[in-house]
């Protein structure tokens, strides 16, 4: 396949396929498939986590500065936050949380049960880090859906092809749930300045014009663009078929300060997040 001399074509720079460790509670099994030790590298993606989770492995705990994105792959999580929210997040679900100023919020699988969950942190810019918190529930099926031969793709946030979603954002953000079948291919547009990763939750798949292979469970970065013009990566299935997630997003190149669940800009603001913390203006 050819690109136009316009578009340049985005290859994997590097693929991480950490181990699972034990969690927090018995039976809990987690990996950081983004660690946040190399900001720069990820920015605005902080941090990736992916848990198979009994009750009680998240107990009530608060976020600043950040939203979260987290998606169902099995199972059903329960939430609660300290506005009073509550809902139920089944497979294929995702919700997406502005915690802004400041949320105390539980997220449980359902007694009796596991759920197996994928986690990420979405850094907000610095005009933004005290918004005003927002949950949005996406759900599965009525997400909007780019439809090619062999391809489906649910548009979590931003575009593929003409399909847009509603899903709101401080900062854009492209965020793709795809079903490939054996042999089939697509290609996503994405914006020159954008930070990209493609994680593999089923089969295998066959990325950019050199064709690397990234097999079930890896996450693979891909290479930047940053110049003016437009850029593309083609994301073909092997023989399996393949369930692939793509997220894309402009860095902040801000600075940043992780404060266990707060990420601020500077000490001073992640210190004051833990005393509004304390004192319950949250």
């Amino acid at each position: 396949m050819s690109h136009p001399s316009s578009t340049a074509a985005r290859e994997v720079t590097r693929i991480v396929n950490p181990r699972f460790e034990p969690g927090r509670v018995d039976g809990h099994r987690a990996r950081r498939l983004i660690d946040g030790r190399d900001v720069p590298a990820t920015d605005p993606f902080l941090l990736m986590a992916e848990d198979h989770m009994p009750r009680d492995a998240f107990s009530r705990h608060p976020h600043r500065g950040i939203e979260t994105v987290t998606l169902v792959l099995d199972g059903a999580i329960e939430h609660f936050d300290s506005a009073g929210h509550t809902g139920l997040i089944v497979a294929g679900d995702a919700q997406w949380m502005t915690a802004g100023r400041g949320v105390t919020h539980e997220e449980n699988a359902v007694a009796g049960s596991m759920a197996r969950t994928l986690q990420l942190w979405l850094n907000l810019p610095a005009g933004d880090k005290m918004a005003e918190p927002r949950y949005q529930d996406l759900r599965g099926a009525t997400l909007p859906v780019r439809r090619e031969p062999g391809v489906e793709v649910k548009v979590m946030s931003g575009r593929s092809g003409d399909i847009v979603s509603p899903t709101l954002n401080h900062v854009p953000v492209t965020a793709l749930d795809a079903r490939i079948d054996p042999g089939a291919s697509f290609r996503q547009d994405l914006e020159p300045d954008t930070n990209a990763f493609v994680l593999v939750l089923d089969g295998d798949v066959r990325i950019g014009m050199q064709a690397i292979s990234v097999g079930e469970g890896e996450l693979a970065w891909l290479t930047r663009s940053d110049g003016p013009e437009g850029s593309q990566v083609t994301v073909a299935a092997a023989s399996r078929g393949a369930r692939m997630l793509l997220f894309a997003s402009p860095p902040l190149r801000e600075p940043v300060v992780f404060g266990g669940p707060f990420v601020m800009n500077t000490q001073a603001e992640v210190d004051q997040a833990f005393a509004d913390y304390r004192d319950g203006r949250f």
